[in-house]
């Protein structure tokens, strides 16, 4: 046995680890969803085992992903900032999570695993040149890599919502503005005799301010599906920019080939993560990649040998609109969404853990849970440990999966916004109550909506959030969607504080956060491009498709 859990466990299984993007709690029929049909991934909750509170340590990518990776609060790694860049804004930045990280991949690969990503990454890419690669999946021991280095954005398909462009193009239209009054300016001087100028101002000036103006939205547009959207294989660049209408089907077909190519030996596990962004079409594309993926398991002969997870980063975003119409999925009652470091709608994902013959099926886990869970729990099952030089907050998932013993797990959980404390969850195991204190809280615009409309993500400071003086307590046994506060004890905010100042004492933060401006904004240098030349172009995909 890998470790003693109470009870016979195959050792060194393999893994399936399936990590999908902005899909809240409430999209999924398993967990209250009634109104879209995903049988398979609804054949998981009722084959395997559900956890209803299982939270992410980040309402926003890159530091959510971080911490899935090592099992580490995203202000011990660095990923975070107060400047309002919560994740990584471009591919050609240098920040990215620090090559002297552990992640499970490296672990895995020193006790003989052969490991796989596919889909996203948004974890950095370069620091000193475009092929440098010091944050590339490689170089954090991932055997192979089929993916995008940075995110799908709308921006990719130049559609709406743009989550990029249309924060951009403010400053360009104000810059072409102010040469078009120029320009104005200058034809009028020559017209009333003040300036002396020649007559090509005052005919063509005037024209070229226009078409400037009018073009900077398409000129941005195409130089974002450039320098973001692309796919790589391993260190190389295949296609630039990304033909988002076939990505699914090509993640498919890598993963489906990666299980199938390490057949050759049976005890090399595969690990591919699987990572779908375009929100509601693609709930019922991972529920056809869970189906494909499952059925390659199934035909490989390692059904029965494998740990199949199933998440999501974050929870729904309840600003993405576009022509007036909401966008974003469902986090079910709960208050908040995508980008607000303590409501529940932002971090309460869904979480199905299956492996047939070991966890007993359709089994409920009522308490906390995170996504920092998976590093300790599939280091163990391979047989390896979890570093002791380090702080580790995650917990072994597999004594509450299994509920042979007393699971440890966690009596405290902290909720960032940025790197500002927002709230804190208490477990109080004797009662299994579960209290949440909100230390601080966006202000919603408008007031009632639950959302900052008008803005990609509510703020984590400034007149745009509310600092408690009287922290708001909240009873989410009782009350999930966080709508009564209550006047607790004090004893109940004195284990909080105590929890809170423990850790401060063990966060360290870095003195160069991998977000910080210095390191988040896009350099020349730093671009990937598949071919030299201006506008970086290719698809050595074409016969494959």
């Amino acid at each position: 046995m890998a470790e003693n859990y109470g009870c016979p466990t195959p050792s060194r299984p393999n893994f399936l680890l399936l990590l999908a993007d902005d899909l809240g709690l409430g999209d999924l029929d398993s967990f209250g969803n009634r109104s879209l049909c995903i049988p398979h991934l609804d054949g998981l909750a009722r084959d395997g085992v559900r956890l209803t509170q299982h939270l992410a340590a980040a309402s926003v990518c890159s530091p959510s992903h971080a911490t899935f990776l090592t099992g580490r609060y995203p202000v011990r790694l660095g990923m975070v900032t107060t400047n309002g860049a919560r994740v990584l804004q471009w591919a050609a930045v240098s920040g990215g999570l620090p090559t002297s990280e552990i992640t499970f991949a490296k672990i895995l690969q020193q006790q003989g695993y052969a490991t796989g990503l596919i889909g996203k990454w948004h974890l950095g890419l370069n620091c000193e040149s475009p092929t440098h690669h010091c944050h590339h999946p490689l170089n954090h021991r991932f055997d192979s890599f089929f993916g995008v280095p940075f995110t799908l954005m709308g921006d990719c398909l130049q559609a709406e919502p743009s989550q990029k462009r249309v924060r951009l193009q403010g400053p360009l239209d104000l810059g072409a503005q102010l040469l078009l009054l120029s320009l104005l300016c200058l034809a009028a001087g020559k017209l009333t005799g003040l300036l002396g100028l020649r007559w090509v101002p005052r005919v063509l000036g005037p024209g070229c301010g226009a078409l400037l103006l009018a073009c900077t939205s398409c000129l941005l547009g195409v130089f974002i599906v450039h320098a973001d959207c692309f796919l790589m294989r391993d260190h190389q660049v295949v296609q630039q920019p990304l033909r988002f209408e076939a990505s699914v089907g090509l993640f498919l077909r890598e993963a489906e080939a990666f299980i199938h190519r390490h057949l050759v030996d049976l005890r090399f596990p595969d690990v591919p993560s699987v990572d779908l962004q375009r929100h509601l079409v693609d709930v019922k594309s991972q529920d056809v990649t869970s189906r494909r993926l499952l059925a390659a398991l199934d035909g490989a002969g390692l059904g029965r040998r494998t740990l199949v997870y199933f998440t999501s980063d974050h929870g729904a975003s309840l600003e993405a609109r576009a022509w007036g119409a909401r966008l974003g999925g469902s986090n079910s009652v709960h208050q908040g969404g995508k980008g607000m470091g303590g409501w529940e709608g932002g971090i309460r994902v869904p979480g199905l853990a299956c492996w047939p013959g070991t966890l007993p099926a359709g089994r409920l886990v009522p308490e906390p849970t995170s996504l920092m869970d998976l590093f300790p729990t599939v280091v163990r099952l391979a047989g390896g440990w979890v570093p002791s030089d380090r702080e580790v907050d995650g917990q072994d998932l597999m004594p509450a999966l299994l509920r042979t013993a007393q699971a440890a797990g966690h009596n405290f959980l902290l909720h960032y916004c940025e790197a500002r404390l927002h709230a804190v969850r208490w477990f109080n195991r004797p009662s299994c109550t579960v209290w949440k204190l909100h230390f601080a809280t966006p202000c919603f615009d408008p007031p009632g909506s639950g959302a900052c409309l008008g803005f990609p993500a509510c703020a984590c400071s400034g007149r745009r959030m509310t600092r408690h003086r009287r922290p708001l307590l909240f009873d989410l046994t009782a009350d999930p969607g966080e709508t009564r506060p209550l006047r607790g004890p004090m004893a109940t905010r004195r284990r909080v504080e105590a929890a809170v100042a423990w850790m401060l004492r063990t966060r360290h933060p870095r003195a160069a956060p991998p977000l910080a401006p210095a390191h988040n904004t896009w350099s020349l240098r730093l671009q990937p491009c598949c071919v030299p030349g201006p506008l970086c172009a290719c698809d050595h995909l074409i016969p494959d498709l």
